[in-house]
């Protein structure tokens, strides 16, 4: 069974940073695409940045020049490195994966992790 875990996150000042981490496990055979979304009290999910297989990575606008996510395909592993935070990015942060495993192709969220900009 496909999980994904997130780890990192935490209560940070504003202009501090912050990385957050992301590890796919189960019986996976490819991944097709990646990213991060954050959703804040009351608002919905939003992206906040995306990778595809091929490496091509998007960001919300917000968070461009800010944040930065990356992959390690050896351990099936996400990053998302976030600098100069402010209080507007405190939100619980979801990892997502759309992959193929065993249990043939899905989309994959992880628990969530709390992320909070002090002003």
């Amino acid at each position: 069974q496909v999980q994904l875990v997130e780890s990192g996150g935490g209560l940070v000042q504003a202009g501090g940073s912050l990385r957050l981490s992301c590890v796919a496990s189960g019986s996976i055979f490819s991944i097709h695409a990646i990213g991060w979304y954050r959703q804040a009290p009351g608002k919905q999910r939003e992206l906040v940045a995306g990778i595809t297989r091929a490496g091509y990575t998007n960001y919300g606008d917000s968070v461009k020049g800010r944040f930065t996510i990356s992959r390690d395909r050896a351990l099936n592993t996400m990053y998302l490195q976030m600098s100069s935070l402010k209080p507007e990015d405190t939100a619980v942060y979801y990892c997502n994966a759309r992959l193929y495993s065993a249990d043939g192709p899905d989309n994959y969220w992880g628990q969530g992790t709390q992320v909070t900009g002090s002003s």
